[in-house]
């Protein structure tokens, strides 16, 4: 019998929070979705199972990232869309580190942190690449874990002048003000109706658990960018058809959008857009070989469904950082 073991890093949620501060992160993922483009990565569609019986699915997404130093990453994780109510996060799981050299596990790191971040970090490298430079009057739709990294994400790259959010809920979108106000000089209100939110915004962010759509095109102003964050399913949309073909739309990967964006595949369903719809990925803005915005009253639309390089990309760091920094706790393995 081997008898061989090495050690492994745990990083629980408050080690990433204190690693990974939100502006670092959007430069991880900047580098993490150019690589992507220049084919550095593989990345195969994550795999979704939802058993009948289960309140929730589970989502595997593995990754490898090639170069000096190699890695696979694997995010498991667990949505359960009950467990706001709980005062817990939707999303709960791991996300595992492994040489690319030896496959030795390296790390493994708490899903929730890193995805909150991640998220809100990959749209705003798309906000910096589409929305238009004097953009500043913010709306979220939603009042959840997302809404809250994005605020301080979207915060990072445009001058913010005001946020309102607004949720199904509008006890919650109460609790969001109060807690957020404090860590931002611009005002942050909350808003009855997604109509009444709109009204003048030029930076949107839809984080819900809506299957139905929670924008409508007529409430749109021109010139606004949208990120398009709440669902991962070909059954649900947030964004309604005419606002699909409206605006010009982006995406993270298109591999994954034509499999898994129901704002997109519903609308192409309908006919309303057409399969040339996608304008191109966030990684192709990036290395200059896609176009973004091309007028200041163009509306934009970047559908983010989160990829598992995202994921491999912010391990690699927290790992490094991690050993530099001396936080987090090492078991034998």
């Amino acid at each position: 019998m081997n008898s061989m073991s090495n050690q492994i890093l745990v990083l629980a949620s408050r080690d990433v929070e204190q690693l990974l501060p939100m502006h670092e992160c959007i430069e991880v993922m900047s580098k993490a979705l150019s690589a992507l483009a220049r084919g550095e990565v593989y990345q195969p569609l994550r795999t979704v199972h939802r058993p009948h019986d289960s309140r929730g699915l589970m989502a595997l997404m593995p990754a490898f990232h090639a170069g000096d130093t190699s890695a696979y990453g694997l995010k498991t994780v667990c949505v359960f869309p009950d467990n706001p109510a709980q005062g817990k996060d939707s999303h709960q799981g791991s996300v595992t580190l492994f040489s690319g050299d030896t496959g030795e596990l390296l790390a493994i790191m708490n899903a929730s942190a890193i995805t909150a971040l991640r998220t809100a970090a990959v749209s705003a490298v798309a906000t910096r690449l589409l929305a238009r430079e004097d953009a500043c009057d913010l709306v979220i739709i939603g009042s959840g874990v997302q809404a809250r990294t994005h605020l301080k994400a979207l915060s990072c790259v445009r001058a913010v002048k005001r946020a309102r959010v607004v949720s199904r809920n509008p006890a919650h979108s109460l609790r969001f003000v109060n807690e957020m106000q404090d860590k931002f000089s611009f005002l942050i209100e909350a808003v009855d109706s997604v109509e009444e939110a709109l009204h003048g915004a030029d930076l949107i962010v839809t984080a819900t658990t809506a299957r139905e759509p929670v924008i409508n095109s007529q409430w749109l102003s021109a010139g606004a960018h949208i990120n398009a964050v709440g669902t991962y399913s070909p059954q649900a949309r947030e964004i309604d058809s005419a606002t699909m073909a409206l605006a010009s739309i982006f995406v993270d990967r298109l591999e994954s959008a034509l499999n898994e964006a129901g704002d997109y595949l519903l609308a192409l369903k309908e006919g309303i857009i057409t399969a040339d719809s996608i304008k191109g990925e966030i990684g192709e803005l990036l290395e200059g070989e896609k176009e973004g915005r091309t007028s200041a009253d163009e509306i934009t639309l970047f559908k983010s469904l989160g990829l598992a390089i995202e994921d491999l990309a912010c391990a690699e760091y927290l790992f490094v950082k991690a050993q530099a920094k001396k936080v987090g706790t090492w078991v034998e393995f």
